[in-house]
């Protein structure tokens, strides 16, 4: 079973107790609005989990780095796209938790 990275080396993050479930991902430093905060690293899966992150109907990604951490908010401050990058959608604060929407995937 490949390794889960559990600490961010990415200095714009750090994983913390989240308000909204668990842990959560929060920015360590003034992250702009388009800025890529990170890649995600992880196994193409058809098994539905916590960490995974539906890519169509049939076709899963475990994310097994970092950004497993990012939490849901119907309003994101951040978003997955196809290539797995996560970007800022908006400006974020230091010390904002850092949430995508789950549904709109």
């Amino acid at each position: 079973m490949p390794k889960i990275q559990k600490r961010s080396n990415n200095p714009l993050v750090s994983v913390s107790s989240s308000p909204i479930h668990g842990k959560g991902l929060f920015a360590k430093k003034p992250i702009h609005a388009g800025q890529v905060i990170g890649v995600a690293r992880g196994r193409p899966t058809d098994t539905d989990g916590p960490h995974v992150l539906w890519l169509s109907d049939e076709q899963g990604f475990e994310v097994r780095c970092y950004l497993r951490y990012i939490n849901h908010d119907d309003q994101p401050n951040a978003a997955y796209y196809d290539s797995l990058e996560v970007c800022a959608l908006r400006d974020i604060a230091p010390g904002e938790e850092i949430t995508h929407n789950y549904q709109s995937d």
